[in-house]
């Protein structure tokens, strides 16, 4: 998502931010914490992706005036309202979150549903293991599940990312080429998808344990052996 961040941003057609939400967790029940957290979260991602310190100079005074329920409504529509361009934001690990703070987070993002683009970002990323369809939240004083209302009726569309195929998971490798010079031996690419399967996760933490955990990987001039993949697998 960090790099569909960053191609949304090269378009020149959109401003977007990427930011994990996980913080939040702790928070709980505490939608107050829990936001206050959120907001952390996007005030830096725009001010490292964008330069642009509006969401961290109005966060206080937002929380505040619009109290936790309304805030981070209140915060995307003023950041969406402040840029000229359609806003995209992307918030990872949104199922980490867990009661009350989820379902404040859930229906609050919903309420700015039509007001997009102008007053509202003209999308906004939910990425988790799960469909947000799926979630089942319950109250931490009764237990019982909370239903009613539209909070996951949200969404437009679930994407799986299904595992890659074999000229996907190459062309994903090669970038790492592109972009550092260093190289994968050839003999390489049949090993680590017969130890990978093209599964997203696996390919992509044999590559980073590899390339960047390794002390011998993180020479670029060294070019990726077999012998590096095996040596990778049992770190």
């Amino acid at each position: 998502m960090l790099a569909l961040t960053e191609e949304l941003n090269r378009s020149g057609q959109y401003r977007a931010i990427y930011a994990n939400v996980e913080v939040a967790q702790t928070a709980r029940d505490d939608v107050r914490r829990a936001i206050h957290a959120i907001f952390g979260q996007l005030a830096d991602a725009a001010r490292l992706t964008l330069g642009d310190e509006f969401i961290r100079e109005r966060m206080n005074k937002v929380l505040d005036e619009y109290g936790a329920e309304n805030a981070l409504n209140a915060m995307l529509t003023q950041w969406a309202e402040h840029n000229s361009l359609p806003t995209v934001v992307t918030l990872d690990e949104i199922d980490a979150m867990v009661g009350d703070s989820l379902v404040s987070t859930l229906r609050q993002l919903r309420a700015g549903y039509p007001n997009r683009p102008q007053g509202f970002p003209q999308s906004v990323i939910l990425c988790g293991v799960r469909d947000v369809r799926d979630y089942r939240i319950r109250s931490s004083k009764t237990q019982e599940i909370i239903t009613g209302g539209s909070a996951f009726n949200i969404k437009a569309k679930s994407l799986r990312l299904g595992n890659f195929a074999y000229e996907e998971f190459v062309r994903l490798y090669r970038q790492h080429t592109a972009e550092t010079g260093q190289v994968f031996e050839d003999d390489v690419f049949p090993l680590a998808w017969e130890m990978t399967g093209g599964q997203p996760w696996l390919v992509n933490a044999l590559a980073y344990e590899a390339c960047f955990e390794m002390v011998e990987g993180r020479e670029r001039a060294r070019p990726i052996t077999t012998e590096t993949i095996e040596q990778a697998t049992v770190k």
